[in-house]
């Protein structure tokens, strides 16, 4: 078959993009030729329709009328601008299914998050008139998030409600845990298949090499600066103040541990620093990103907040450099993700694969569908209270308590590397290209 990849945005560092390559990548070996349909161009084989990009001004101003408030439109004003620019979506997705001889769509959150109401009735009156066979990528959805769950008129409702997602004998539904497969089941009466995130845990290891040796250079970290690394999106559910509150009580009884040496021969001493780096796209709301600023310098935490050094591949054109995620993990010394909401988990998985220890807050996802693998981590626990700045927080006896262990894998090596190793063969086992090839080849099946 002749698959098209549908998102926003490919070939970036969010954690669809990510999915969607790990999807090409099996779909190929089974013999399926793949290609991408989004709103830019930022990796092979797409083909561009601007109308559907992920910071497209018109849409984006459609989904403020839609969600926030009703500001430049009346109902039926909405109604008319959607209908324009999902009619104007439709033509072009008909012409590349037509013209590329396309048999399978694989929308990837246009029909579950919400986000853009002309995509998603542009898609289906596409998949309509043209009868092509669809499995709908779920990754979130709308009823899980705050911004997509209060509509402004009532066109906007039921839209959401005969669409996200739709029906069809050609059209298969596919979530990504547990939790979403109850849910579409009992508010829409859809089956669906989880497919769980996976990573390809046969890869070559992520390693110092002459491109990344200044990584930490260019980042103005030091040779003694132990790296907490958070590599998702800066977004308000990564909850990454948490990260922020334990650094803080790090920071605190860090000089109790002076001259004990660090798991990987490095001494701690007074220049010991314990630094919060942040490479993610910075997607945050109600000036998120600001927040996490001032509340670092009210805890006296050292935190470096730059996505601009970091691409989804290397490059290095006159003299400016971006690194690849992946050479991030390289220079971690420990994983932080504290996310209070996840649809499932990626950074989990790199984590694993990179072999380091993480720092996780159990969100309800991760106690149902990961946790029971019985993986090692710094546990955050499971409940959290919000401030006046919608800021997380934690209890202090759950910080000393992630505090005592992660002194303990950076300072015992022999108990690292147990915990990382069986980490990463549990992740192995479960969560790898083997799995995802299982279900895609009985998926696309049709």
């Amino acid at each position: 078959m002749k698959i098209a990849l549908i998102h926003f945005r490919v070939g970036e560092t969010d954690g669809v993009s990510l999915e969607m390559e790990k999807w090409e990548y099996v779909l190929n070996r089974l013999g399926h030729e793949v290609v991408y349909i989004a709103g830019n161009n930022a990796a092979k084989n797409v083909f561009v329709i601007e109308e559907m990009a992920y910071n497209n001004p018109l849409d984006l101003l459609i989904t403020d009328e839609c969600y926030l408030r009703l500001n430049r439109f009346d109902c039926d004003g909405l109604k008319t601008v959607i209908a324009e620019q999902a009619n104007i979506i439709k033509d072009k997705l008909i012409e590349i299914i037509h013209s590329e001889h396309i048999d399978c769509l694989v929308p990837n959150n246009i029909f579950s998050l919400g986000k853009s109401l002309p995509i998603a009735i542009g898609l289906l009156s596409a998949i309509e008139e043209t009868g092509i066979y669809v499995v709908n990528h779920h990754h979130d959805f709308y009823w899980e998030r705050d911004k997509y769950s209060r509509p402004t008129c009532e066109f906007v409702a039921s839209t959401l409600k005969n669409h996200f997602p739709p029906f069809g004998d050609r059209i298969k539904q596919v979530v990504i845990n547990s939790k979403a497969k109850k849910d579409l089941l009992a508010r829409r009466g859809l089956d669906a298949t989880i497919v769980p995130n996976v990573f390809d845990f046969s890869a070559s290891l992520w390693q110092k090499d002459d491109f990344n040796k200044d990584f930490k250079a260019m980042f103005s970290l030091g040779a003694d600066d132990v790296i907490f690394l958070q590599a998702t999106r800066v977004t308000n559910r990564k909850s990454i103040e948490l990260a922020i509150q334990l650094i803080a009580h790090l920071n605190a009884i860090l000089p109790a541990f002076d001259g004990r040496v660090l798991y990987d021969g490095r001494t701690i001493t007074s220049n010991t620093r314990f630094v919060l780096l942040v490479v993610g796209l910075q997607e945050g709301l109600d000036h998120y990103e600001e927040k996490l600023v001032d509340y670092a310098k009210k805890l006296n935490v050292k935190m470096v907040m730059d996505a601009a050094k970091i691409s989804h591949t290397r490059t290095n054109t006159s003299g400016l450099k971006t690194y690849s995620l992946w050479d991030a993990y390289v220079f971690a010394d420990i994983i932080t993700y504290p996310s209070t909401y996840e649809g499932w988990g990626n950074q989990f998985l790199e984590g694993l694969f990179a072999r380091k220890p993480m720092v996780v807050f159990e969100y309800s996802v991760f106690k149902d569908d990961i946790a029971p693998y019985d993986f090692s981590y710094i546990s955050l626990g499971d409940t959290y209270q919000t401030d006046a700045l919608g800021l997380h927080h934690i209890e202090d006896e759950t910080i000393r308590a992630a505090s005592d262990e992660t002194f303990r894998l950076l300072l015992d090596n022999p108990y690292r590397e147990r915990i990382v190793n069986r980490n990463f063969m549990l992740g192995e086992e479960h969560f790898s290209y083997e799995t995802l090839r299982s279900v895609l080849q009985e998926l696309f099946h049709f």
